[in-house]
């Protein structure tokens, strides 16, 4: 339980916090247009519509408030970088920025279909109340309209209008049309299908939110007060949004130099191309840590397209570098255009936005690290492996972390090739300088066909594994992590743990439980903490 409060128990203490405000918000303006004397007028008309059409409107108001905090990357990356008092348990809340961002999504659905359909509803009985439908007093409240005295209460003011007419006529039922469809196009295109295979579309699509928020603004334009606040709660974020696409295009400004461009592995005869391809850049003024990531942009594919890589490289290297797999329309049409480059020349030009904070910055705040990559997941790592390896080699005192267990899972062998050299290193140099027990790295091939297993089976007895050169020979299959757990808290019983996945969200699921299950109950022996990669 101890551990699952350290790892767990502050998000859901914002989470309880933040559907607590939105609960009271709900109920004390559900309860503030059913029962005050202000409203009794309307309320006479509308009934209870009129309290379950504004009580989601405030919510909204809240929300639509907290919905771009969480995506202003160079704030977050201040905060988790820059304040001391931000410290390992914050900055991991920090980390779950996108998943918090989807979660207040969610919350602005739900309110919108409530006050949608609860407007449905005001809008036949405004209509039914100026045909006299309902009692005499509606029907009177209908017909007023404006004089010194009065004011009208029911938009219809003609027995020909309609309510789809009237949606059509006026700001608030244009502008709530607009941003509903703003909101539904934002919503079904962040789907994690279209995000995955139509990047694009989700790009594109997501920008929607200019048009949302402009909508929203101008929505309660003519209704009653609570509406007309809404810039008041949204004015604030609005202005640090913009700040941050201020900062934006002044990197997107700034000139980036090649260093190095390379297409490492590209098969040609495969219906899937696997390229990969290494980008070592150079910026003025760049500075970077350990598993923090950046945005590309290449004008000459798209000028409006952000895509976001960790880099592999090292703080203690004069460049930065990203490897960038084939895995859409834009990665592919990026090492296209490399592949054609004359030889010696530079590449297309590029702009970089970053870099930003991840979870990976915090792996030498703890004593032992558990790092584990699925495919191109482990780039953080690579940067991190390299700077434990700068580290030693200036026998750096602010090495505070004394063993590092490393994990990757790949389906094909040709992913091992990039990253096999660095291993290599690493395991020479380690050995040179009597830590031999540093490092712990374990390769697990998830996916092989029989040539691949008669090829290992044949050279079984060599001293190093046939696909990457190394000692530690490549295992087949996927980890059993009870098993790797056990081992690690067996070879560590009283340390800190920290646990970092840069991969699938089924296989964050996994671990979580088992840093959970295998921490002791003692709190002088090993705990493990959960940390993974967001973006």
């Amino acid at each position: 339980m101890g551990n699952w409060i350290i790892n767990h128990g502050l998000t859901y203490f914002i989470l309880v916090v933040w559907m607590a405000i939105n609960t009271f918000l709900f109920v004390w303006f559900y309860f503030l247009y059913d029962l005050g004397d202000r409203f009794i007028y309307t309320r006479h008309i509308l009934g209870s519509a009129l309290s379950w059409a504004r009580a989601p409107a405030a919510v909204l108001n809240f929300n639509c408030m907290l919905i771009l905090l969480p995506v202003c990357r160079n704030l977050l990356s201040l905060i988790r970088g820059s304040f001391m008092c931000c410290g390992r348990t914050i900055r991991k809340q920090l980390d779950k920025n996108i998943s918090f961002h989807k979660l207040v999504a969610y919350m602005i659905a739900l309110m919108t279909a409530v006050h949608i359909i609860a407007h449905l509803v005001n809008a036949e009985r405004y209509y039914n109340s100026r045909h006299g439908d309902y009692d005499e007093l509606s029907t009177a409240l209908s017909n007023l309209g404006d004089t010194a005295n009065t004011t009208y209460l029911n938009p219809i003011r003609s027995l020909s209008t309609t309510p789809i007419l009237l949606v059509f006529t006026s700001i608030a039922g244009l502008t709530g049309v607009v941003i509903t469809l703003a909101l539904i196009l934002m919503i079904t295109s962040s789907m994690e299908v279209i995000r995955r295979s139509y990047f694009e579309v989700f790009w594109f699509t997501h920008h929607l939110f200019i048009v949302f928020f402009a909508g929203l603004v101008f929505h309660g334009a003519g209704c009653v007060p609570i509406s007309l606040q809404t810039w008041m709660w949204v004015i604030g974020p609005m202005v640090l949004y913009v700040c941050e696409r201020l900062l934006r295009f002044v990197r997107y400004l700034q000139s980036v130099q090649y260093r190095k461009v390379s297409v490492l592995c590209n098969n040609h005869d495969l219906i899937i191309n696997t390229s990969l391809l290494e980008l070592q850049l150079m910026k003025n003024g760049f500075k970077m840590d350990v598993g923090q990531y950046v945005f590309l942009n290449c004008p000459s594919i798209s000028q409006l397209e952000w895509h976001p890589f960790t880099m592999t490289s090292a703080p203690e290297e004069d460049f930065f570098s990203v490897h960038i797999r084939s895995a859409g329309d834009w990665t592919q049409k990026l090492i296209s255009v490399v592949e054609q480059l004359p030889a010696g020349a530079q590449g297309p030009k590029m702009s970089v936005d970053g870099p930003f904070g991840t979870a990976s910055e915090d792996v030498f705040d703890y004593e032992v690290a558990m790092l584990v990559g699925a495919g191109i997941g482990v780039t953080p790592f690579a940067s991190v492996l390299k700077s434990i390896w700068y580290k030693s080699k200036e026998s750096n005192p602010k090495l505070s972390t004394r063993k590092i267990y490393f994990y990757w899972l790949c389906r094909e062998t040709h992913a091992f090739e990039w990253f096999a050299d660095l291993l290599q290193v690493l395991e020479r140099e380690m050995e040179e300088r009597g830590m031999g027990d540093f490092l712990t790295y374990k390769l697990f091939l998830t996916g092989w066909d029989q040539s691949q297993a008669t090829h290992v089976m044949v050279h079984a007895d060599k001293d190093t594994d046939v696909i990457t050169g190394l000692k530690q020979k490549t295992n087949y299959g996927r980890p059993n992590w009870d098993k790797e757990f056990e081992q690690v808290r067996a070879e560590n019983p009283t340390s800190v743990v920290g646990t970092f996945l840069c991969g699938p969200a089924a296989l964050a699921s996994v671990l979580a439980k088992k840093c959970v299950k295998y921490t002791d109950v003692d709190p002088r022996k090993t705990k493990f903490y959960f940390n993974q990669e967001n973006f």
